[in-house]
């Protein structure tokens, strides 16, 4: 969806027009979404969908605290509300917010409300089955996997739906995590466990080797001001250089290696410890917890 909010009113197809409570709005800037939990994920989808034209009056916040409603109301003129009400029947689309041990209980607490919306989940581990169990057997539900950088519009999102959901609403998923991340969709649940192991964690992996090169300058007598300046511009200039490049990430690293150079020391240090076997292991550790903590949720 590279064009943004942008649309032709009228030209967008209808395939399921009876699953909607209302029929599809041509344009989506006329959606009616609630977010229930106004935490760092939603407060970044409804900053990012009003930034491309969101009308703010469509998007409800419901959170039990005070001074996130307060918050949401100021920053984004969004209508905020302590608890679900009959208002919820409204909304063309739902998005569950809450973390997971959350999530029985804010099920449960629209299950008597939905009338055939899309519920779009950004809660790890708690999965499709289960949710349509405690929203008393909805099946309209798309499970979305984003991570932290969203909250600056840079997030990535990995996506997947029930077999009930068809191609309206996995666009409106796609626009809805799309305002703030790249978006892919998976075909089997389980690969976003893989995604969580990837993406999900993956800023935090970053972060570990940023800390690890900083930490490095300053043992060089860098000030800790001159190691991160050094190190995050190193880091954000790879990356966009990768992003730029049709090459691949390894040719743009052997362009950096001369032959007995200092870079060529630095990876020959790197394979000697075996750095890329510890990387993978670290992401398959936080795969099979996934896959875990999804086992407890459902248990």
């Amino acid at each position: 969806w590279s064009s943004g909010w942008a649309c032709s009113c009228g030209s967008v197809s209808r395939s399921n027009p009876s699953r909607r409570i209302h029929p599809r709005p041509d344009c989506e800037s006329l959606m009616k979404i609630t977010f229930i939990g106004v935490g760092n994920i939603a407060s970044a989808l409804i900053g990012g969908l009003i930034s491309r034209g969101a009308d703010p009056g469509n998007i409800t916040a419901i959170d039990p605290s005070a001074e996130a409603r307060a918050k949401c109301s100021a920053t984004f003129g969004a209508v905020a509300r302590e608890s679900v009400d009959a208002g919820l029947s409204e909304s063309d689309v739902i998005v569950l917010a809450v973390k997971p041990q959350q999530m029985q209980a804010t099920c449960g607490s629209i299950s008597s409300l939905l009338q055939g919306q899309l519920v779009i989940s950004v809660a790890a581990g708690v999965r499709l089955q289960q949710l349509s169990n405690w929203m008393g057997g909805h099946t309209r539900v798309v499970r979305a996997m984003p991570n932290t950088p969203a909250v600056i519009g840079l997030g990535a999102t990995g996506l997947f739906a029930s077999p009930e959901v068809g191609g309206d609403d996995r666009e409106d998923a796609s626009t809805i995590l799309g305002a703030v991340s790249v978006v892919s969709w998976f075909d089997a649940e389980d690969d976003l466990d893989s995604v969580t192991a990837i993406s999900g964690s993956g800023p935090a992996y970053v972060f570990y080797f940023i800390e690890a090169i900083q930490a490095a300058a300053e043992e060089f007598g860098f000030s800790s001001a001159q190691a991160r300046t050094l190190t995050l511009a190193t880091f954000k200039g790879a990356v966009q250089l990768a992003l730029e490049s049709t090459d691949p990430v390894s040719l743009l690293r052997e362009r950096v290696t001369s032959k007995g150079g200092t870079t060529a020391a630095a990876l020959a240090a790197f394979a000697h410890d075996d750095v890329a076997s510890s990387v993978k292991r670290g992401v398959l550790a936080a795969k099979a917890r996934s896959k875990q903590l999804g086992d407890e949720l459902t248990s």
